[in-house]
């Protein structure tokens, strides 16, 4: 089985355990802010003495190494997975099912993060649902505001749960069986926040990642679906008719969301281990900001292939929030091709602010490196691409987030063809092996 517990047993010696109980009103989440994109934390809640884990998926490294894959081999792994789904085995009960109850918020250890927040937030849920008819499923992440004990706001985009809940208006339904479940295997949560085509049950992208163990169980009190195996599992309904103020919330940039009108789920069941473990993602870090990038990087990578043939890599870098800035190392083969991978990155990630391309000789997760290629190789008045009043993300503070109107830049980093190579590149000391040997020594 591959599920939150053996990948932490896995990770042993890159996990920090407080052994201090900690408050979920902001003293887990300054916890989780210290080791940031290092150690995952193991923490008791102070109220609940549940274990709280965070900085699970904190590095690209870790990430990588869950799933099986080098830099090389990931984004043919991830598009395989969503283009051949591996359908899940149904099972009748799993540890999930060891508790079944009525259960309330309050006896969930959801964490306070920042001073500001309207309220406990939910950050590591993901969300199972049907269609209307059962034919499409979708598995997605959603952040969820704590109203009370029994009921929450959830943020809900224009994507493929928004259209289901738009299907079930329309057919007249008051609300749509939902399970929310928290705790699981790294390449579980990279497949639900894959942009995978609508109807697809992320799960079986997961399944297929996990190459078959992902094992899925029919909810109690709800008609829905939850992996055998998560920590913690929240059942509701998702009411069409109702709606609550959500926000503001501290979002990928670090500053705070604006407030919506939101739909509201109703807490009607809980199951969960016995002992189970709490997954609290903080908002605005690493683990975050990894877990919305890495899965855009296979588009744009698929995307800029159609444009130019050897792509070296992507990188939906962490100082760009894992989700406005994006940098794609290349081949370069004639004049013309920086802009048109520009506009194809672009067009693979609609809600992109800043876009850089670099020769292939430039390693596109080395910020220092991407930078020295803006310094040496772009020209501002040659160089740029500017694109002014369209979409961008809402989650960009600059722009306006209402009607997520913004200004698109993409920068051509890479040398001119027509001047000689020379000019641009590094120069290297000579190493010999026996030096390299000796130096090597002094580490």
């Amino acid at each position: 089985m591959n599920n939150l517990r053996t990948f932490l047993k896995e990770m042993e010696n890159e996990t920090v355990t407080i052994k201090e109980p900690l408050s979920r009103r902001y003293e887990i989440a300054a916890a989780l802010r210290k080791f940031d994109g290092g150690k995952a934390v193991m923490v008791e809640e102070k109220e609940t003495g549940v274990t709280v884990v965070g900085g699970v998926n904190g590095n690209r490294p870790r990430l990588l190494r869950s799933l099986g894959v080098s830099a090389e081999t990931l984004y043919p792994t991830l598009i395989n997975a969503t283009k051949n789904l591996l359908k899940c085995e149904l099972v009748e009960t799993g540890p999930v099912k060891d508790v079944v109850e009525k259960g309330s918020l309050d006896e969930v250890p959801v964490l306070t993060h920042f001073d500001g927040d309207p309220g406990p937030y939910i950050t590591s849920g993901i969300l199972h649902t049907k269609g209307p008819k059962g034919e499409q499923e979708n598995v997605s992440f959603h952040r969820l505001l704590v109203l009370d004990d029994k009921r929450m706001a959830i943020r809900i985009v224009p994507r493929h749960l928004y259209r289901i809940t738009q299907q079930a208006r329309e057919q007249g339904l008051k609300s749509l069986d939902v399970a929310i479940t928290i705790g699981h295997h790294p390449a579980t949560l990279m497949a639900a926040a894959m942009p995978a085509s609508y109807g697809t049950s992320e799960f079986d992208v997961a399944n297929r990642l996990l190459n078959g163990s992902l094992k899925l169980t029919q909810c109690e009190h709800v008609d829905a679906l939850a992996p055998a195996d998560a920590e913690l599992v929240l059942e509701g309904k998702l009411r069409l008719d109702e709606n609550e103020t959500e926000g503001p919330f501290v979002d990928l940039s670090g500053t705070f969301d604006v407030q919506r009108q939101q739909p509201v789920i109703e807490l009607v069941g809980v199951m969960h281990r016995e002992n189970y473990m709490y997954h609290g993602l903080l908002p605005s870090g690493s683990e975050h900001r990894l877990l919305m990038g890495m899965p855009r990087e296979p588009r744009i990578w698929e995307y800029v292939r159609n444009v130019v043939p050897n792509v070296r890599g992507v990188n939906m870098t962490v100082g760009g929030m894992g989700w406005l800035h994006c940098v794609v190392s290349f081949e370069k083969f004639r004049e013309g091709d920086p802009k048109n991978v520009l506009m194809a990155i672009f067009a693979a990630h609609p809600s992109l602010k800043h876009a850089v391309v670099v020769d292939s000789d430039i390693d596109p997760y080395d910020m220092e490196q991407v930078e020295w290629a803006i310094a040496t190789r772009f020209k501002g008045d040659e160089d740029i691409l500017l694109v002014p009043r369209v979409r961008v993300s809402s989650l960009d503070p600059a722009g306006d987030q209402e009607k997520e109107l913004g200004c698109k830049v993409g920068i051509d980093a890479t040398r001119p063809m027509f001047k000689d190579p020379a000019g641009f590149k590094r120069a290297e000391i000579p190493v010999s092996e026996k030096l390299r040997e000796i130096l090597d020594k002094y580490k």
